[in-house]
């Protein structure tokens, strides 16, 4: 008899890719399937009660032709004319849903700050600081995991700001 090793949760496909990229970046927290989808900050605060601030929302936008991630607290609002102009950028708008399929390969409601196709420009929201630990989308709108700001900011090499 063998040792076998320890098996996931059934995992969606795009949740397998980001549980992946999370190991690979060392960080330990496990992706929890929600019994109801959980798109908006506010429906994911609600399923785990936690305060809707501590919701990592992953918002991508285009700016100056390429998309923009901006990974901001449940509680803002992106005041996208003040980002740009501390980015530096001629503008920045939401990304369609296509847009977002194709930066992500995961859908809008869903999207994780990793285990895309290729890494993205990312902004972290600096609000979300002040909680020990955050959620964010784990790929899917059904699937969520814990980590904390600093390791938020490492896996997405983030860009530290004030979004709102």
């Amino acid at each position: 008899m063998t040792d076998a090793a320890p098996s996931l949760p059934a995992l969606p496909a795009r949740s397998l890719l980001v549980h992946d990229a999370l190991r690979a970046a060392g960080i330990q927290g496990e992706i929890v399937v929600l019994p109801d989808a959980a798109s908006t900050a506010v429906l994911a605060a609600e399923a785990l009660g936690v305060e809707v601030g501590a919701i990592a929302n992953s918002l991508v936008f285009w700016s100056d032709g390429e998309p923009l991630l901006v990974m901001t607290s449940g509680a803002h609002r992106v005041d996208t004319s003040a980002l740009a102009a501390r980015l530096g950028r001629s503008s920045i708008k939401r990304a369609t849903p296509e847009q977002v399929r194709e930066a992500t390969g995961q859908a809008i409601g869903g999207v994780a700050p990793t285990g895309h196709p290729a890494p993205l420009v990312t902004v972290v929201d600096e609000a979300l600081a002040a909680y020990p630990e955050i959620w964010a989308a784990g790929g899917t709108p059904h699937t969520v995991f814990p980590l904390t700001y600093d390791e938020l900011v490492r896996l997405t090499d983030g860009t530290v700001l004030k979004v709102d």
